[in-house]
C-alpha cells in the first residue's frame, strides 16, 4: 500500500513548516482585514460625527453673522458668513463620503503637496514635544525627580550617569 499525499507531507518536516507558514500567513491576513475594516468603520462613524459638528458650528457662526449685520458691521458679518460656508461644505464633505474616498482624497493631497504634509507633520511634532514638555513638569513634581542612573567610568568605578 502505498501513502497518500496527506501522508507524506505530515512526515516530512519541510512540507510542515510549509503548511504551518501559510496558515499563520492566512491568519495574519484575516486579523488584517478585520482591522481594516475597523478602521473603516470608524473612520465613517467619526466623519459623520464631525460633519455633523461642523453644520452645527455653521449655524451658530451664521446667527452671529446676523447680529453683526444688525449691528451695522457688514464687512465682519461678510467674512463670518465666508467661514460658515466653508464649516457647511466640510460638514457635508464629511458626511457624505466614506472612509475609501476621505484615504483617497488625502493620499491625493499628500502626492499634490508634500510639503505641506512635511510642514503639517514638522509642526505636529513641535506640538507633541511642547505638550510633554509642559506635562514633564506636572510629573516631576508629583512623583519627584527621576532616579539617579549611575553607569561604569573609565575608571571601572560606578559615577552618575552623563546628561
Amino acid at each position: 500500500m502505498t501513502p497518500t499525499t496527506t501522508q507524506r507531507r505530515s512526515s516530512d518536516p519541510a512540507a510542515q513548516v510549509q503548511e504551518t507558514a501559510e496558515q499563520a500567513k492566512q491568519a495574519v491576513q484575516e486579523v488584517a482585514g478585520r482591522a481594516q475594516d475597523t478602521v473603516r468603520t470608524q473612520i465613517d462613524q467619526r466623519s459623520t460625527e464631525a460633519g455633523e459638528t461642523a453644520a452645527t458650528v455653521s449655524r451658530a457662526v451664521r446667527g452671529a453673522s446676523q447680529d453683526l449685520r444688525g449691528q451695522g458691521e457688514d464687512l465682519a458679518a461678510r467674512i463670518i458668513e465666508q467661514a460658515a460656508d466653508r464649516a457647511d461644505q466640510l460638514g457635508k464633505y464629511l458626511r457624505d463620503s466614506n472612509a475609501d474616498k476621505i484615504l483617497r482624497d488625502v493620499e491625493d493631497f499628500g502626492r499634490q503637496q508634500p510639503w505641506a504634509v512635511i510642514a503639517g507633520g514638522i509642526a505636529l511634532g513641535f506640538a507633541a514635544s511642547r505638550f510633554l514638555k509642559a506635562s514633564s513638569g506636572r510629573r516631576y513634581q508629583r512623583y519627584g525627580p527621576p532616579p539617579v542612573r549611575r553607569r561604569a567610568g573609565t575608571d571601572g568605578r560606578l559615577g552618575p550617569a552623563l546628561r
